[in-house]
């Protein structure tokens, strides 16, 4: 073969589309698009986002059906930022043929992809997130009878170093250079005033502390024990098949047992709108959501939970005296078989959605501000693990690095197998050694060529 030297004559003026280089799809993104063309996907997006768009002026617009396949791409990829959606999109070929981009086409920037999301309003992003709901119902993959409820914590886009008093509008900075000067520090400096936060009593107050710019960042301890920003993301997930139902955003100041009640009656009202096979019956939670008062809502709700009850031991029954058998009834529940069980569900299926939408997903951090511009983020994230539930049943993987991970397992099951091969095969007579190269295959080298 040749060696190829370098031209830097003037490229050609016109090239035919015909002659510009062509990439094989990347597999996952090919049967996913299959899955979404076959049900309408686009003439569905179109219709809802109609009313949003120009007839005949402005800029041109993103098409609605490439916006969502972008938010789709930041949760399969685990991108958070737009920034970063934008960037991968421009820099794949694979997925430039997701999004049904020639090459001669631009690739939306992260500034087209922000305009988009804020000129959506958050029903149309719930729409989607429905309409992926109707698919896992028309495969046999949600049935809505036992849902399980659990909430974690996103860190915010906001500094706690950027907070402002609420009467004053003064700032920490500020605030901290009274108290050090008050103590007797006199001019203090940028060193002296964080050896004395750090020795001084201290603890910040939702109700006399605000973010300027992101008012709904609520002041909260995380899990790793670090004092940050944040926002409550709830799940309330399918046991049955590990599919999200609903999914809110609150703020993190806000208790479980505030929220619970209004989790629950969206999880109904979105297995209707899905046209799920059965309703709501039995709701499955830990201890932080057990209260008096929402095991008194959920019977009013008919609903029948399963909520793990923390000690507090000899219980008075003066202030609600209804709530008595409900707790007892719950508490037997839970002692039972089935109890055991529905918990372990809980305890599986819901940390699962949350390590794909926030770990792998990369939303733990949000990039957004504002409970409307997280939950549209959020509704779509979920409306893609529920596509990838169907493409696991269809397939055999549900995300990208699933593929990946069963090709690498199966290229060392071939590596291993020829491995032992090879001493066998060198005693025949008349033969060479047989030597066994470790391959290192990817998705993109094998092209579309994967069994559909």
């Amino acid at each position: 073969m040749a060696m190829g030297t370098r031209q830097d004559e003037q490229p050609l003026l016109w090239i035919a589309t015909s002659d510009l280089p062509t990439a094989p799809g990347h597999p996952f993104y090919a049967r996913l698009n299959t899955v979404l063309d076959a049900a309408g996907f686009d003439a569905f997006v179109e219709a809802e986002c109609r009313r949003f768009y120009a007839a005949v002026m402005g800029r041109p617009g993103l098409a609605p059906g490439r916006y969502f396949r972008l938010l789709l791409l930041g949760y399969f990829e685990g991108l958070g930022s737009e920034r970063g959606i934008a960037w991968r999109a421009a820099d794949s070929l694979a997925i430039r043929r997701f999004l049904h981009l020639g090459l001669e086409d631009g690739t939306p920037d992260h500034s087209t992809i922000s305009r988009t999301r804020r000129l959506i309003d958050i029903e149309t992003h719930r729409a989607v997130f429905t309409w992926v709901q109707t698919q896992l119902v028309a495969h046999g993959l949600l049935r809505g009878q036992t849902v399980a409820v659990d909430a974690t914590t996103l860190e915010a886009n906001a500094a706690m170093r950027s907070i402002v008093r609420r009467d004053t509008g003064e700032t920490y900075q500020a605030y901290l250079t009274q108290l050090a000067e008050a103590s007797g520090i006199t001019t203090p400096t940028r060193e002296a005033l964080a050896r004395f936060d750090r020795r001084r009593k201290k603890k910040s107050s939702n109700q006399e502390w605000t973010h300027p710019v992101d008012p709904d960042a609520k002041i909260t301890k995380m899990k790793n024990g670090r004092t940050h920003l944040a926002h409550k993301a709830e799940h309330a997930v399918d046991v049955d098949s590990g599919a999200v139902v609903s999914v809110r955003v609150d703020g993190a100041d806000v208790g479980d047992t505030t929220t619970v009640i209004e989790t629950v009656v969206d999880a109904t009202e979105q297995l209707e709108r899905a046209g799920a096979p059965h309703r709501l019956e039995e709701l499955i939670a830990d201890k932080g959501y057990h209260s008096n008062r929402t095991l008194i809502d959920l019977h009013a709700l008919d609903v029948r939970p399963y909520i793990a009850e923390p000690d507090r031991g000899r219980r008075q029954w003066r202030d609600l005296p209804e709530a008595k058998a409900l707790v007892y009834a719950n508490r037997r529940r839970l002692h039972g078989a089935r109890g055991g069980r529905l918990r372990r569900q809980r305890a599986e299926y819901v940390e699962r959605s949350f390590a794909h939408l926030y770990e792998t997903g990369a939303m733990r951090r949000t990039h957004l501000r504002g409970h409307q511009n997280i939950l549209k983020r959020l509704l779509v994230h979920a409306g893609a693990f529920n596509l990838g539930l169907i493409l696991r049943q269809l397939t055999g993987w549900g995300t990208p690095r699933g593929l990946r991970s069963r090709l690498g397992a199966l290229t060392g099951l071939i590596t291993r197998y020829l491995g032992l091969l090879a001493p066998r095969w060198a005693d025949l007579p008349g033969t060479t050694p047989l030597s066994v190269p470790v391959s290192t295959y990817t998705t993109d080298d094998l092209g579309g060529a994967l069994p559909a």
